[in-house]
């Protein structure tokens, strides 16, 4: 008895079971969730205007983008090189529909490595709310990225260069016909005769100090244009001129700048290669080392002419303590304030550039700074036209120099 109940409890359970199974699989289907639709008319092309760094992929949006529950949200670009590899999904290739609001159009420019790169084919799929991926697009491509030899959209910029240096070239051909460049006063370079005159008749040094750029740095450069027209002065008026570098490359170079200024005197007697000379590359310790020769040699004029640091303050008030002329000049904006204070004259940025034309009066120094201020003051006026316009709305002057 026990034995029949048992195999039809079995009995039962198995067809319990099958019917379950059966009524599952065919009486309610699982429903299974399919992508949008794939974008349409894909195509790359190489990116025009550049310099072969990228290509540019196009499509138009899918048929489901913004279309109820299966929204687009996204789309993902494959790219694969040609002939073999497989497709795979380019970093950062992502792009959110939300980029190309009421557009039908849509572009991703890739910048991965093109350079040099071989031919690459290209997919793009929809991607929806739900995170499902639409079927592959079309295959774009094979396309190289190359490079042009002109950027179409920047002809602005090429009239600009031509015009600029056209300028540049009558502005020095008249400066070497004789024409007279008028060339702002600049007081602090006035002053440098003064100060090389007051030493002389002192009888005592004058400190060059280069600061603590290096020979790269185009600052140090004109410290040094500067050094040479102060050495041709001091070789004439028989002066002695200190100058302590905290860089070995600049010091070989400053005395390389005093022999010459020294033979053009006709004084080459007079250099002597001892009063230029290294200190030491650490900043403070470069700071104490020629504040020393200040307090024992107490020099009747000073010239920072140079890129400087922290230091600045310590060097200028040093040298003011000691009741010195002081002419400054630097490009650091941070430094400028300590030199205004404690210095009696202070080149400030482009005037320790024009320092060299303004003391050589060399024609084609001169013609060359006056050409450059002639086209500061165009371009000055073409922005104050340009800021103008657009405070009434008007937009065509901007525009019209905006690269495509």
């Amino acid at each position: 008895m026990n034995f029949c109940l048992k195999r039809f409890l079995l009995l039962l359970t198995v067809t319990f079971l099958s019917i379950s199974v059966f009524y599952g699989a065919f009486g309610q289907p699982v429903p299974t969730k399919t992508g949008p639709a794939p974008p349409t008319n894909v195509e790359a092309v190489d990116t025009p205007n550049d310099d072969g760094s990228s290509i540019t992929v196009h499509w138009k949006r899918s048929a489901d983008d913004g279309a109820g529950k299966n929204n687009v949200t996204e789309y993902i670009i494959l790219r694969k090189a040609e002939p073999d590899a497989e497709f795979k999904p380019l970093k950062g290739g992502n792009v959110a529909v939300s980029e190309f609001k009421g557009s039908d159009s849509m572009e991703f420019k890739d910048r991965d490595s093109m350079k040099g790169s071989p031919l690459y084919s290209y997919i793009v799929r929809a991607v929806d709310t739900d995170g499902n991926n639409s079927d592959d697009s079309g295959i774009a491509g094979p396309v190289k990225a190359t490079g042009e030899w002109f950027h179409t959209g920047r002809i602005w910029m090429l009239i600009a260069v031509v015009l600029f240096s056209g300028i540049l070239v009558y502005c020095i051909y008249l400066s070497k016909a004789g024409q007279k460049m008028y060339i702002r006063r600049i007081a602090g370079l006035e002053a440098v005769d003064e100060a090389i005159g007051r030493a002389t008749e002192m009888g005592r040094s004058i400190l060059y100090v280069l600061g603590l750029g290096g020979v790269s740095n185009v600052a140090t450069i004109a410290g040094m244009n500067i050094l040479g027209l102060v050495a041709r002065r001091t070789a004439e008026y028989e002066t002695p001129l200190r100058v302590p570098c905290n860089d070995a490359i600049v010091m070989n170079v400053a005395r390389e700048i005093a022999r010459t200024s020294y033979l053009d005197a006709g004084r080459p007697d007079a250099y002597s290669e001892d009063n230029l000379f290294f200190v030491t590359e650490s900043q403070f310790a470069y700071a104490a080392a020629v504040d020393g020769m200040m307090m024992r040699e107490k020099p009747a004029a000073i010239f920072l002419q140079g890129y400087f640091y922290a230091e600045s303050l310590v060097l200028a008030e040093t040298g003011n303590s000691i009741g010195a002329i002081q002419i400054a000049g630097t490009t650091a904006d941070a430094q400028l304030p300590f030199f205004i204070t404690a210095c009696d004259y202070t080149l400030i940025g482009e005037e320790l550039f024009a320092a060299s034309a303004y003391l050589s009066e060399d024609p084609l120094l001169l013609g060359n700074i006056k050409g450059q201020d002639i086209c500061k003051l165009l371009l000055l006026g073409a922005l104050t036209l340009g800021f103008l316009l657009e405070m009434f709305g008007i937009h065509w002057f901007t525009t019209f120099f905006q690269s495509p």
